[in-house]
């Protein structure tokens, strides 16, 4: 959980914040006719010109000139949230997932539709998490990918196929709620060993760390969305030395990498993980960072057939 959060006060007592409060009381009206109902607001996708999809909630399109964007709306929801001390699904408000999953896994979801993932193709994580029910794998772990690319290639190369069973899910970089849920619930559900595939890079390991400890705007939810128990299995900056990976396929860490990389030293959790620290410093004195793509150079397939395999077999995880 994340111990460093912080607080903010949210008036109603001056001019400057009278629409704020006007918002909250509208959505606070608009929670109450949900509950009520026993009907859920969610992300719609509405077609745009030149066939684009774009995703609002159900709440924003109710009267946009009011909240002016999508971004105001969620933050008074998690205000929300965290005035009532209750997760955002007790407020009847679930949110569109960008997240997919693949490998061993079925599930039957809130409305009785039976998913079966599969090895080949990835499913899109649900919207309604506390909704699934009877799951079932056999897999003997869980991959958290960060990138979609890597997703990708992953499925292309057939992995879980070629490892023991597994199940695969990428958030598309930093997670969702949805797919934060998801994790946290497989866990609960299987207590199965869960790995964590990111960048050897400060915001690869800002995404572990979500995953892991929450993050800040969601930190009084943190208990509800983390899973302490995950290890980092790659791509550690050691890894990049200890696989002569070319220097030139290597990216010098900008001042904006670096500041990051401080912060997430300092955070109180990282003292308590001294083997992430010592990853993390070896990166720091290179100033170098490293994408998973970066083993594409040792071979097109090492990820899937070398390094994986053996990280996993001979427990190369942290």
């Amino acid at each position: 959980m994340v111990s460093h959060c912080t607080r903010r006060k949210i008036k109603s007592d001056s001019p400057k914040s009278v629409k704020n409060f006007a918002l909250i009381l509208k959505i606070l009206s608009m929670i109450y006719k949900l509950v009520q109902s026993n009907t859920y607001a969610t992300k719609r996708i509405w077609l745009l010109k030149m066939y684009v999809l774009n995703f609002h909630r159900d709440i924003y399109y109710t009267d946009s000139q009011l909240f002016g964007n999508q971004a105001i709306v969620d933050n008074i929801i998690n205000d929300i949230s965290c005035m009532l001390k209750v997760p955002r699904r007790c407020l009847h408000i679930l949110s569109t997932s960008k997240g997919l999953i693949a490998g061993n896994l079925r599930y039957i979801e809130e409305g009785g539709t039976k998913v079966s993932c599969s090895c080949a193709t990835a499913v899109a994580v649900p919207s309604n998490i506390q909704g699934i029910r009877n799951l079932i794998t056999d897999a003997k772990f869980l991959l958290i990918v960060e990138k979609d690319a890597t997703f990708q290639r992953l499925l292309d190369d057939n992995f879980c196929s070629k490892v023991s069973p597994c199940v695969m899910v990428t958030g598309k970089g930093v997670p969702d709620l949805n797919t934060r849920l998801l994790i946290k619930k497989l866990w609960d559900t299987f207590h199965i060993p869960i790995f964590t595939l990111v960048d050897a890079d400060p915001h690869g390991i800002e995404i572990m760390c979500i995953y892991k400890y929450g993050s800040m705007s969601m930190s009084f939810e943190a208990h509800n969305l983390t899973v302490p128990a995950i290890r980092w299995l790659g791509l550690l900056p050691s890894d990049v030395k200890r696989l002569n990976i070319p220097k030139d396929t290597l990216i010098p860490l900008t001042k904006r990498d670096q500041m990051k990389l401080d912060s997430i030293l300092k955070r109180p959790y990282v003292t308590c993980q001294p083997f992430w620290r010592k990853e993390m410093e070896i990166m720091a004195d290179s100033k170098m960072k490293a994408e998973i793509q970066a083993l594409t150079f040792l071979s097109s397939d090492y990820l899937s057939r070398v390094y994986l395999p053996n990280k996993l077999k001979f427990g190369g995880w942290i």
